[in-house]
């Protein structure tokens, strides 16, 4: 019996592989082209003279509208979101009331936030040495993001403007008398 080379060499490099046979065309059946479609119900047959009349096709089965199993409060039940107080902007120096307390920012300490038109790995940062007049008072330092507990409630630096631009004649730096902080008080004395 002789083996045809190509076939010796594919033999050798399948060692350890299982080889499926090609299929038998003569026994593979094609597959159908259109499935059959579920035919309508043979209209009523007419009634005969002498027979009782016949009961008429009552048509498809109507399914219930669904209902959930789990019932669901009415919409006037529901609780109510309460909107969370504005923000009060306050410049480098200036002593705004933040919801209760007294608060000046004092001095920039970093920001490091990306460039509006710069794509970074991190967002950044501004952290700030705030003074807070209420009844501890003191110097503190507040990081974006960040609450602080103050009297009965949390301080929080939510939002710094203007945002920094990289490039231009500023080199990405935001000018000190430009800065406006934007203060959330939760809480309440």
């Amino acid at each position: 019996m002789r083996i045809p080379i190509a076939l010796a060499l594919t033999g050798a490099a399948l060692a350890g592989c299982t080889v499926i046979p090609p299929a038998d065309p003569a026994r593979m059946q094609p597959y159908p082209t259109a499935y059959p479609q579920a035919s309508a119900p043979p209209p009523p047959a007419a009634p005969s003279p002498s027979a009782p009349p016949a009961a008429s096709y009552p048509g498809p089965a109507v399914t219930p509208p669904y209902t959930p199993a789990q019932s669901y409060p009415p919409p006037s039940e529901l609780p109510v979101a309460t909107p969370e107080p504005s923000l009060t902007y306050a410049a480098l120096g200036q002593t705004v009331t933040v919801g209760g307390p007294r608060i000046t920012p004092l001095a920039v300490l970093e920001d490091s936030r990306c460039p509006m038109n710069a794509r970074c790995v991190w967002g950044g940062q501004v952290r700030l040495r705030v003074r807070i007049d209420s009844g501890r008072g003191g110097e503190v330092e507040v990081t974006s993001g960040k609450p602080v507990t103050v009297a009965d409630g949390t301080l929080e630096l939510v939002e710094v403007q203007p945002d920094k631009v990289a490039g231009g004649d500023n080199h990405g730096t935001v000018a000190q008398s430009a800065y406006r902080f934007g203060f959330r008080f939760m809480g309440g004395y």
